[in-house]
């Protein structure tokens, strides 16, 4: 395939047909509310247990599949289903904390000491907003981004214990979250501060990049400064190209000439850096010095990095209009295709060994649902179609 029009069409027949069907059939929990995600290769719960990260990002995702695609599928009734269960459970009264699992029914099992599952919460209650023009999910969503930026700023507030040989700094997934929610709240809430945030976390973000290695850090000090550690070494090639297209949309959005060229530098090394020159794929995680990583996962495959990776390449094929992007996203294109799809059961695996095959049989669990695939997808259709 050459044209736009060639790979849209291609990624709409993949997302309406293999994909969302899948999550339509066995992903709804039409007992209890919310959604299943620990799901086998055919469909079939192996557990019924709750992941907030998950339950925000599928109403997120039917919520946005009925505003950008087809507002006749049914798509919203199932986002509003299950933004009902997040409302009705997923808080912690005392707190305002969003927990990491619930039981089937909704009662708390784990209350994580990070930000994440509030984010996702957001997120999800901010695309509800958009898609009824409810201003109650807005200013919920509104409400739980303060509590997130509290909690980053004062992350003992988390209950984490601050501990002296502990070193202070950067994640990287910090800067990226608040990016990805200030691109969905924007648009929608006329707070000044989201511009000045942006601003902020963009520069905390650009502090992980180490421009004369052309790589970029998962974790750094609180001015960027690199720990000569395991940790500090560490390098999430998907997380980089992830945080490449959030750059990308903030620059298109801003006008900023040089976060795009920087945005584009950051896809191109991450993608070169994680490509496994022998067996293919994106290697989960690499040492920047090539060192043994502690992970033991980190010459795996997984679905996700892939999928940043067809959207982020295909992204900056048609803001540069250079071919050589093009050639990338082939790359990753056929590799994923033939590795993680499933045409016999539909969706895709999660997760691979080096050489492509399956670790796992399972289609989703307690880090995998109905997010990074479809979101892909459709940014892919509404990319290409334009």
């Amino acid at each position: 395939m050459t044209s736009a029009q060639e790979w849209a069409a291609l990624y709409r027949r993949e997302l309406l047909d293999n994909v969302v069907p899948f999550w339509e059939t066995y992903g709804i929990d039409r007992q209890c509310g919310g959604f299943l995600t620990c799901l086998d290769r055919q469909g079939r719960p192996w557990s019924t247990d709750k992941y907030m990260w998950l339950q925000g990002r599928a109403v997120w995702m039917f919520a946005r599949l009925h505003r950008q695609l087809d507002a006749g599928r049914g798509w919203l009734d199932l986002a509003t289903r299950g933004a009902a269960f997040l409302r009705a459970h997923g808080r912690d009264p005392a707190t305002g904390r969003v927990y990491f699992s619930l039981t089937r029914d909704g009662r708390p099992i784990h209350l994580q000491r990070k930000i994440y599952s509030e984010v996702f919460y957001v997120l999800a209650l901010c695309e509800m907003a958009r898609a009824t023009g409810r201003e109650e999910y807005l200013a919920e969503a509104r409400d739980v981004f303060w509590l997130i930026y509290d909690l980053w700023r004062h992350p003992e507030k988390l209950g984490r214990p601050m501990l002296s040989g502990a070193p202070r700094g950067s994640s990287l997934a910090d800067p990226m979250v608040f990016l990805c929610m200030i691109e969905e709240l924007s648009p929608i809430d006329t707070d000044p501060r989201y511009a000045e945030l942006a601003d902020e976390m963009t520069r905390v973000a650009l502090r992980h990049v180490r421009r004369d290695r052309q790589l970029v850090l998962e974790h750094v000090g609180p001015d960027g400064e690199t720990f000569d550690t395991p940790k500090g070494r560490l390098i999430n090639p998907g997380h980089a190209i992830e945080m490449g297209w959030f750059l990308i949309h903030l620059a298109q959005r801003t006008g900023r000439r040089d976060l795009m060229a920087t945005a584009l530098e950051i896809i191109d090394w991450s993608f070169r850096a994680g490509w496994d020159t022998e067996f293919g794929g994106l290697y989960y995680f690499l040492d920047a010095d090539g060192r043994p990583c502690t992970q033991l996962e980190a010459n795996m495959k997984l679905w996700w990095p892939a999928t940043e990776a067809l959207y982020a390449l295909a992204l900056a094929w048609r803001v540069t209009g250079d071919d050589r992007w093009l050639d990338l996203h082939r790359k990753n294109h056929d590799w994923a295709w033939q590795h993680f799809r499933d045409p016999e059961f539909g969706e895709w695996f999660g997760y691979l060994d080096r050489r492509g095959e399956p670790t796992h049989q399972l289609k989703g669990g307690e880090w995998k649902g109905f997010f990074h695939l479809p979101r892909a997808l459709l940014y892919l259709v509404l990319l290409l179609e334009s």
